[in-house]
């Protein structure tokens, strides 16, 4: 008696689609998509998360524009504390590779 096949559903562990998968040919009969939630409830909801995401890419930004403006202090800085330290490590020379040890 010959052994008879069937159709038989797999969920995707990606996304968690629902697809029907025909034994026989191996290949995917029909394709589900999974239910997506909303994201917000109601229209009050959504506006207020649209006020804090503004208020906090203003309150970003001005950090931005702070840093900007202490930014060529800083360089300054760095870049002496580099002078001093460059002045007061002598130079040795030639570094040695690891070719020339062999």
């Amino acid at each position: 008696m010959a052994k008879r096949e069937s159709n038989f559903e797999v969920s995707c562990p990606c996304c968690g689609a629902l697809m029907k998968i025909d034994a026989a040919t191996r290949s995917v009969i029909s394709h589900t998509a999974p239910v997506k939630p909303k994201t917000f409830n109601d229209m009050e909801e959504a506006a207020r998360a649209m006020k804090d995401q503004d208020s906090r890419r203003d309150s970003i930004f001005r950090q931005s524009m702070e840093a900007q403006k202490h930014a060529s202090e800083l360089l300054e800085k760095k870049f002496q504390e580099a002078v001093k330290k460059a002045k007061e490590t002598p130079d040795t020379g030639r570094p040695i590779r690891d070719f020339d040890l062999d």
